[in-house]
């Protein structure tokens, strides 16, 4: 829930990328599976601690969760949920701007909520919310994008990754999803607090990678667990 990568490769095609970075004293989330949400078939790994997610993917929607809105904040617990709710209960909602119109965000911690629409035409939502106020921006599904989470990364460390990103796009300007792989798992300067697939004493670290492949009505998956080097790869459609 750290640093996200988007790539459109068509009109209606991209890879989407996800690197976890967890305390290694939390519990390793489950792999990802299928569950019915609302009638809909909805593809996620499971935070054990908390019962919710960080990304998932169905037909219609490809979801992706980041801690913190614009920058650093001091959390002030006990909060009425978990940020982890948030993307399973998205689904109760049959699109975006009714999720944004009647889902109750007070009582949550900050957090950045990446959500593309794959219905008529490919939409992405950026919502931020900062623990009062609800921001949100339209992103240009047609220009490459990166998130970073802003609990765990400064900006300069944010424009740090940026330009890693830009430099990795202009080398590789024809991308497969093994050579976005390799960029979260070895992209970054040499600071292991700081780079992609990052490490801090052992106690924080990159502990998995999804990526998410859509071209057309093909639409399938991988989760790459870092902590036992095991991989698994899905087909949705």
């Amino acid at each position: 829930m750290c640093v996200l990568t988007y790539i459109p490769t068509s009109k209606n095609s991209y890879f989407l990328t996800n690197n976890r970075d967890e305390a290694t004293a939390r519990t390793k989330a489950l792999p990802p599976r299928r569950y019915r949400l609302n009638n809909t078939q909805v593809f996620f790994p499971k935070d054990p601690q908390s019962g919710g997610t960080w990304i998932a993917t169905s037909a219609n929607f490809t979801i992706c969760l980041l801690n913190g809105a614009f920058e650093k904040h001091t959390p002030l617990p006990p909060y009425r949920q978990s940020r982890g709710q948030i993307i399973v209960d998205f689904f109760q909602y049959s699109n975006t701007q009714k999720f944004v119109d009647n889902y109750n965000f007070s009582g949550i911690e900050n957090f950045t909520l990446i959500i593309i629409e794959n219905t008529n035409s490919m939409n992405i939502c950026e919502l931020r919310w900062d623990g009062t106020t609800l921001s949100e921006k339209n992103i240009d599904a047609h220009q490459s994008h990166i998130w970073s989470s802003s609990t765990l990364y400064p900006p300069e460390v944010v424009s740090n990754r940026e330009q890693w990103f830009e430099d990795f796009l202009k080398k590789n300007p024809s991308l497969t999803q093994e050579e976005i792989l390799d960029f979260h798992k070895n992209g970054g300067n040499g600071d292991p607090e700081n780079d992609l697939n990052m490490n801090r004493n052992d106690e924080l670290k990159t502990q998995c990678i999804m990526q998410i492949v859509r071209h057309n009505q093909y639409h399938s998956f991988s989760f790459h667990d870092l902590l036992s080097n095991q991989e698994l790869r899905y087909q949705v459609l």
